[in-house]
């Protein structure tokens, strides 16, 4: 014991160093992982929206050069005093683009010495020159396309906002200069557009010539800018001139900024989008900020916990062995109030089937029966047999003992198939009313657990009864879910209807009382685990949260309306199932037992009862039987000899070394003689699926058959393997 102490105080030492140890390490992995994929993020947010500026400006200055290629074939080889005699005509021309583009502030048309020849601001223009203004004088001595300029402020008379020019230059038909078409391009108007795609912390953008003049710039600048060519900006576009992404702080403000850029077309401009490196790290510090608010307090808490544990464990291994006691006592108790709705009733249908077996043995034993009665009494006692495996099949399931798989089943069928288990559930004060449909209503879920949680809601009707009045269970068709009148809040109830392609609705299992009813206050908890209304000792509140879960997990809902004094109606909706879903009964198996012809069968059983009736009836079918009452001594005589043995038939629980460890200690060691096990208690079915399963009660012909095949198998391939 003290040894066992000093290793338990050691663990939870080892335990306390790694609760801050491994949490740490895991953090600072998550932390380097997640630094990595914020900043992937990032980047890729970063292009989309450089896509979307790129695309924007693109389709802004084509739209521009469209415009102003359309007014130089308009004024074409005209004369200045023949443009100047169209003017008005002219003017509202201009006015009319200026009005339809809104990244326009106005246009003009200039005669070869600056002078506005028409304008969009003003009809007829004033007498003032513009030959200074760059979109002007970078036409005069040679044909350049289309220009795009600095930002310029206006010039009086004219106001407003600052703006760039777009121009092109107005030639002859010989190539002399003639003048120039220009159009004055707001900024604002770029700005407006980025403010609105750029609404993230930290967004940024900007719009340039190539030459380093800064046109459009978000945030907004209260004055000019020109990037160095020089500078870091500018040597990371002459070494990636088409487009690109870095990490630079800008002239501007020295922010640092993850940017990326790309030019437009042939347009001498380029694009930029980014985010300040400080907005993605504080996205980081976001992200792993809610790690560290779930884990600093679970670590800590660990951490003191595990403190608190080293200083009591020593007293703790005292009253470990009376606590366990006291656990399993408390478990053991759950595990029969789980059972008690029904055992009291099963007892006496119980003893009612050993009556008709007791009954139906003395008179088999009276003399000179007649072979038409002796019959009759054997059929009695194979049909009360059948019947009690039944009940103990249903027992298993609803104490959670089954195999539990979804089926396709007739609701229907199976409440008519349940009526009497319920009438003797409720008890007779208690009357029971089933409505049920004449055609199928099939759907796809575990039977038993639909049987479990009938049962619960019963029990619970039963119980809101005071064990008098009426239930009445109702089962129908529907489309849609019906809204309740009280709703279950929170993640435990929901309306509407399911849009699925080949939806085709519910089946709605009602179960209305006559009981006391439910106040509204307590509506949103009762399916909530372990909420129960009842005395205590009297219901964990597991039966309702257990409908609630069934429901979930099949893919349906559960709904409750009720009024207090005048009963409560609880409805399970279970999706419904095409017609054609519904499998095939199988015509049942009558084959005769199958003669043995010597085969040999090592029986393990621990039962000597049982184990002589198999031994007997196996021998009068002509196998050759070698008896042990453990496993440990069956796996003795196949290691000794296993050649004179055909097959294995093992019991599955026994004490010591159980059936299926037997089963897995002769494969593992290579014997080559099949395995057939059996049981009584359907929990060990679902723990392995290779071996062959017989569930008892069985008959001799059925285990005949089973061995009979399985021998043969056996057989066969081992004539192929020779």
């Amino acid at each position: 014991m003290q040894g066992a102490q000093r290793n338990s105080l050691r663990l939870l030492q080892w335990m306390m160093g790694a609760s801050l140890a491994l949490p740490i390490a895991l953090f600072a992995i998550a932390s380097s992982i997640s630094y990595t994929s914020t900043h992937d993020i990032a980047d890729r947010e970063i292009e989309r929206t450089l896509d979307v500026a790129h695309e924007h400006a693109l389709k802004v200055f084509e739209t521009i050069d469209r415009s102003l290629a359309e007014l130089n074939e308009v004024v074409r080889g005209l004369p200045d005093d023949v443009i100047r005699s169209r003017e008005p005509a002219l003017h509202r021309r201009l006015k009319q683009l200026t009005n339809a583009l809104p990244q326009l502030k106005s246009a003009w048309i200039f005669d070869a010495d600056g002078k506005s020849l028409v304008n969009s601001l003003a009809s007829p223009p004033p007498e003032q020159s513009f030959a200074d203004r760059d979109y002007f004088y970078a036409h005069v001595d040679q044909t350049i396309g289309t220009f795009i300029g600095a930002s310029l402020t206006p010039r009086a008379p004219y106001q407003g906002a600052r703006f760039f020019g777009v121009s092109r230059r107005r030639d002859s038909d010989d190539g002399g200069f003639m003048g120039v078409i220009q159009a004055s391009v707001l900024p604002e108007y770029f700005e407006s557009f980025y403010a609105r795609i750029g609404s993230d912390p930290g967004s940024f953008f900007a719009m340039g010539r190539t030459d380093g003049v800064v046109l459009a710039h978000l945030p907004r600048l209260d004055r000019e800018l020109r990037l160095d060519p020089n500078g870091p900006v500018g040597r990371n576009i002459a070494a990636h001139p088409e487009h690109g992404l870095i990490t630079v702080a800008w002239p501007s403000d020295g922010i640092e900024r993850r940017i990326g850029y790309r030019r437009v077309a042939e347009y001498p401009i380029y694009v930029s989008a980014g985010l300040e490196t400080s907005a993605i790290r504080a996205r980081w510090f976001a992200t792993m900020g809610q790690h560290l608010v779930f884990g600093v307090p679970a670590t800590a808490l660990l951490f003191l916990l595990l403190a608190l544990a080293i200083r009591r464990t020593q007293h703790l291994q005292a009253e470990a062995a009376a606590r366990r006691e006291a656990e399993e006592a408390l478990k053991h108790s759950q595990r029969l109030e789980a059972l008690g709705q029904l055992t009291g009733g099963v007892a006496h249908d119980f003893n009612n089937l050993l009556t008709v077996i007791r009954a139906s043995v003395d008179l088999l034993n009276r003399p000179q029966l007649s072979e038409e009665r002796r019959q009759r009494y054997i059929t009695a006692i194979a049909d009360a047999v059948a019947r009690a495996a039944k009940l103990t099949s249903q027992l298993l399931a609803f104490a959670r003992r089954q195999t539990l798989k979804p089926e396709v089943f007739d609701v229907g069928a199976r409440m008519q198939s349940l009526h009497d288990m319920l009438a003797t559930l409720l008890g007779p004060a208690i009357e029971i009313a089933m409505r049920l449909p004449a055609e199928p209503c099939l759907v796809n879920a575990d039977a038993s657990q639909f049987e479990t949680a009938l049962i619960n809601m019963a029990t619970n009707a039963r119980d809101a009864m005071h064990g008098k009045g009426r239930i009445v269970f109702n089962v129908e068709t529907v489309t849609t879910i019906a809204k309740t009148r009280a709703p279950v809040s929170g993640s435990h109830h929901r309306t509407g209807t399911h849009d699925l392609p080949g939806h085709l609705g519910f089946v709605s299992i009602a179960v209305s009382d006559t009981g006391i009813g439910i106040p509204a206050a307590r509506l949103e908890r009762i399916f909530e685990p372990f909420f129960t209304t009842k005395q205590v000792g009297h219901g964990t509140g597991l039966g309702l949260s257990q409908v609630f879960g069934f429901a979930r997990q099949s893919g349906g809902e559960v709904t409750v309306t009720s009024e207090v004094g005048q009963g409560s109606t609880f409805s399970l909706y279970l999706p419904r199932v095409a017609p054609h879903l519904l499998p095939q009964r199988q015509a049942p198996n009558t084959a005769p037992a199958v003669a043995g012809s010597g085969m040999s069968v090592l029986l393990v059983e621990d039962n000597i009862e049982l184990a002589n009736f198999a031994a007997d009836g196996l021998t009068e079918l002509g196998y050759s039987i070698t008896l042990v009452d453990n496993a440990t001594d069956a796996l003795a005589e196949l290691v000794m000899d296993a050649d004179r043995f055909d097959v294995v038939f093992s019991d599955i629980v026994m004490s010591g070394m159980t059936g299926l460890d037997l089963a897995q200690a002769i494969r593992d060691r290579g014997i080559g003689v099949p395995v057939v096990l059996t049981t009584g208690y359907s929990e060990a079915l679902s723990q392995d699926g290779n071996f062959e399963l017989v569930q008892k009660p069985y008959a001799i012909d059925q285990l005949s058959r089973i061995l009979h095949r399985v021998a043969r198998l056996r057989r066969v391939r081992g004539g192929a393997a020779e």
